[in-house]
């Protein structure tokens, strides 16, 4: 397997992708750097009924130095936000071919038992492989719940999860790539906030 010192030849360009498509390897590309981050998982909602809401886990990443010598073209698939609602889905994952692969963020849940949901994606097969931050637990202040803060979606390794609310806000979405989605804030029935999408970034030495 390729090793960064291996990239002898300096950099040449770049390709981003934010939508999946296909990797078309320039004229004198002969290794390549990947990054692969999947995406973000959607936050939970909350009603008066329940104790906890949970934020979307972030997305898992990994990077790898690929020799492309004998290749001519990659596909590219990047895995979507996870919707929030009542409980959040699962971000999707993102890949660059059979090479290296990050699954999203599992999706926040609301409960009155111990809190679950929300664990962070994993990155596999590269060189180094990331998991996601979990989706962290709503915190309530007082008995009768009227202090309520929504849970936070997890870091990404390029995107921040939906940030905490007062009482009464509503769930912030992700913000960059693959973070986690906020769970709701409020003691009324609503959803959490959605995961953002995945990322994959090419660079190009000769």
């Amino acid at each position: 397997m390729p090793n960064i010192s291996d990239l002898i030849g300096g950099f040449a360009s770049q390709q981003v992708f934010t939508s999946s498509g296909t990797w078309t390897k320039p004229s004198s590309i002969t290794k390549v750097k990947v990054t692969v981050v999947g995406a973000g998982g959607g936050g939970a909602g909350r009603d008066s009924s329940d104790d906890s809401s949970i934020g979307g886990g972030g997305g898992g990443a990994s990077i790898e130095v690929i020799d492309v010598s004998s290749v001519s073209s990659v596909t590219v698939t990047i895995g979507a936000g996870g919707a929030g609602g009542a409980n959040g889905s699962t971000g999707g994952t993102t890949s660059f071919g059979s090479y290296l692969q990050a699954t999203g963020g599992a999706g926040g849940t609301k409960t009155n038992a111990d809190p679950t949901g929300g664990a962070g994606g994993v990155g596999s097969d590269g060189d180094i492989n990331f998991t996601g931050q979990k989706g962290s637990n709503s915190m309530v202040h007082d008995i009768a719940g009227n202090d309520f803060a929504g849970g936070m979606g997890g870091n990404s390794l390029l995107g921040f999860g939906g940030s905490f609310m007062k009482h009464g806000s509503a769930a912030q979405a992700a913000t960059g790539f693959g973070g986690g989605g906020g769970a709701m804030t409020t003691n009324l029935s609503a959803t959490g906030a959605a995961g953002s999408a995945g990322i994959v970034i090419v660079e190009e030495f000769t």
